[in-house]
């Protein structure tokens, strides 16, 4: 048997990039373990932690003795690693595209992100207004989002990919405080989220939400 990976995550489970590297092993079925940590204590700051990875975030993977952070570097290396389940387009302009998307939604949009953390998403509904910066980052997802969305197919590039759940994520944001989503891509962010890799965070989440050890 293969040795399993590490994976660390955040402990409220509320990282939108713990969720997406967890899909990543998840849909390729690969053996792993959790470990978490407790960022609100500032423990992946702490000597124990910030020693496996000189970012001190997650998520961080460890494979033996190497170790890797940031979500979609741990997802193109298991998919180097392990190309049996994709979880990227086998098309090499589609697989940019895929990796353009992610890029994107981890350095743009930072009005949305903040106003909308992914509290909304997991815990509780959104009770202040987006601000003027907020409305316009909403108004560009759901512009880009419409765009990349067009064929009318229920995922971004004909299979799923990785990229699906983190554009999902994305909107679930807005659809989580009733913002008036179109309703293809309503519909889109609610199927991703059916999704059994995606429901397993969920429960996790749900789990230390309620303060139950997961």
């Amino acid at each position: 048997m293969p040795q399993p990976y590490l994976l660390y995550v955040d402990s409220q489970y509320l990282s939108p990039y713990a969720m997406s590297a967890f899909v990543t092993l998840t849909e390729k079925q690969l053996p792993f373990a959790l470990r978490t940590v407790d960022l609100e204590s500032g423990a992946n700051r702490q000597p124990a932690y910030a020693t496996l990875t000189g970012m001190q975030r997650v998520p961080l993977l460890v494979d033996g003795e190497f170790h890797l952070a940031e979500s979609s570097a741990i997802s193109e290396y298991l998919e180097d690693c392990h190309p049996e389940v994709a979880v990227y387009p086998a098309q090499p302009q589609q697989r940019a595209q895929a990796r353009q998307v992610q890029a994107w939604l981890r350095s743009d949009l930072l009005p949305l992100r903040e106003q909308r953390t992914t509290e909304v998403v997991f815990r509780r509904p959104a009770t202040a207004p987006l601000d003027a910066a907020g409305q316009q980052a909403a108004a560009k997802l759901v512009a880009v989002a419409s765009s990349l969305l067009a064929h009318g197919g229920e995922q971004l590039f004909g299979d799923w990919c990785i990229a699906d759940a983190d554009l999902a994520l994305m909107l679930q944001r807005l659809l989580r405080s009733d913002y008036p989503l179109p309703q293809q891509l309503a519909d889109y962010a609610e199927r991703q989220w059916q999704r059994p890799s995606l429901q397993a965070w969920r429960q996790l989440g749900d789990a230390a939400g309620a303060g139950v050890s997961p």
